[in-house]
């Protein structure tokens, strides 16, 4: 890589740079899945315990303490927890990535003054690790589902078509606030605000139908509204998703990851200056 070159910031150069950098991602991706767990006893069995944990609390909370029902009238009081577990699976994903995205750089500033290194794939390792542990909870999921309904939907083949764009979302923001966390520190405190509040404005809690009709289309606007209701398609009800709206959605989130793209190209230069 010759470091005077200018880095490049067109779509097609961010193809290009995920593209030429893929083995390395895939590298320096296991080193921060295994460096989590280096140290302890089960390693990365925890990745499989902590999920499967969390969903036995929510079951016993929701189904034994507030015996609470999604309110279709269609599953049970021990699917609610179902139900629930697959939005918090979607929120814990995208948080997991957008909070620690303006720390990214901050995180490795040997990496920005002492060598030659493709800044632009740590945003992009820590998507791939935290995509590795959403997969697992998903699995989780799917055992539940099994276990509470004695089958698993054919539609969760759908699974990865749904998370795609979110995916490529995730990926976009995080280049963006890599950047932007740099030359504005407040933006990680930020940051851990806006994700805590778009947990309750978006349907992980309740059904979206639940709200009133005037407030419907402004719980929309949160990115993680339609994902969470796609998934819950495809993993608990058994039904197709929405195939032009995850359409829009991909064109729009590839549109966000392009600009997040050339924003942290365009101010990468300015990093060593800060740092």
């Amino acid at each position: 890589m010759n470091p005077h070159a200018v880095p490049p910031a067109s779509l097609q150069g961010m193809f290009r740079s995920l593209w030429v950098h893929r083995q390395l991602i895939a590298r320096m991706s296991q080193r921060e899945i295994i460096g989590r767990y280096r140290g302890s006893t089960l390693g990365l069995v925890w990745s499989f315990l902590t999920p499967l944990f969390m969903l036995a609390i929510y079951t016993f909370v929701f189904s034994v303490v507030f015996k609470a029902r999604w309110g279709t009238g269609e599953e049970s009081r021990t699917e609610f927890a179902v139900i629930l577990f697959a939005g918090l699976v979607v929120h814990a994903l995208f948080a997991e990535v957008i909070n620690r995205a303006p720390g990214l750089v901050l995180d490795n500033v040997n990496y920005v003054k002492k060598v030659v290194f493709p800044l632009e794939i740590l945003p992009v390792i820590q998507l791939v690790a935290a995509t590795f542990h959403g997969l697992v909870s998903v699995v989780v999921l799917l055992v539940a589902k099994f276990f509470l309904t004695g089958s698993v939907p054919v539609t969760a083949v759908f699974f990865p078509i749904v998370i795609l764009p979110l995916l490529i979302l995730i990926m976009g923001l995080s280049w963006g606030l890599a950047s932007l966390g740099v030359f504005a520190r407040d933006v990680g405190q930020t940051i851990g605000l806006i994700t805590s509040v778009m947990l309750f404005m978006s349907p992980v809690f309740f059904p979206i139908q639940s709200l009133p009709d005037f407030l419907q289309p402004w719980m929309q606007l949160n990115p993680l509204t339609f994902i969470i209701e796609q998934m819950r398609e495809v993993l608990v009800w058994g039904r197709q998703p929405q195939w032009f709206g995850l359409l829009v959605y991909g064109l729009l989130a590839l549109a966000v990851a392009w600009l997040g793209f050339a924003w942290f190209q365009k101010t990468r230069k300015g990093f060593a200056d800060v740092l």
